[in-house]
This record gives structure tokens, C-alpha cells and sequence, in this order.
């Protein structure tokens, strides 16, 4: 288990992450990170935006649909 440590950084409060953790999460300096809240009342960061998975999600059942349409207007 990681421990992460509040700092303040001007009027505001930051979390240093450490460089294995990074790593790991495949994120660097000016990423963006998303906290997703779990059903236990925690929080899991994630660089992956779940509303763009949602989206996907929509887009790929759309064309799933459409399948034959899109086959014609491709040509």
C-alpha cells in the first residue's frame, strides 16, 4: 500500500504521487488523472475518462447497428 501526502500548493491542496506509482498508471507530468467513486465511498484515479468510455460505448453500439449503411457510404 502507497501513502500519499496532502501538500499546499497556493490556496489550493495537492497530492504528491510517487514516481512508481506513475509508472505504473503510465502518466507523467501534465497528465490528466480521473477519480472515479466506487460503490464503498472511495476513490479510484484512473488516466482513462469514463465518459468518453460511455460515449465509445454509444458510438460503437450506433455502428453496430448501422453496420450495412456505413458499409455503403464508405465505398
Amino acid at each position: 500500500m502507497n501513502t500519499l501526502k496532502l501538500t499546499a500548493i497556493g490556496t489550493s491542496t495537492g497530492v504528491v504521487i510517487p514516481k512508481e506509482m506513475l509508472s505504473r498508471l503510465n502518466v507523467a507530468k501534465g497528465d490528466t488523472l480521473y477519480a472515479v467513486e466506487t460503490p464503498d465511498g472511495g476513490y479510484r484515479l484512473t488516466p482513462y475518462d469514463p465518459g468518453f468510455a460511455e460515449k465509445m460505448d454509444k458510438a460503437e453500439s450506433i455502428m453496430r447497428r448501422y453496420r450495412n449503411t456505413l458499409s455503403v457510404l464508405a465505398k
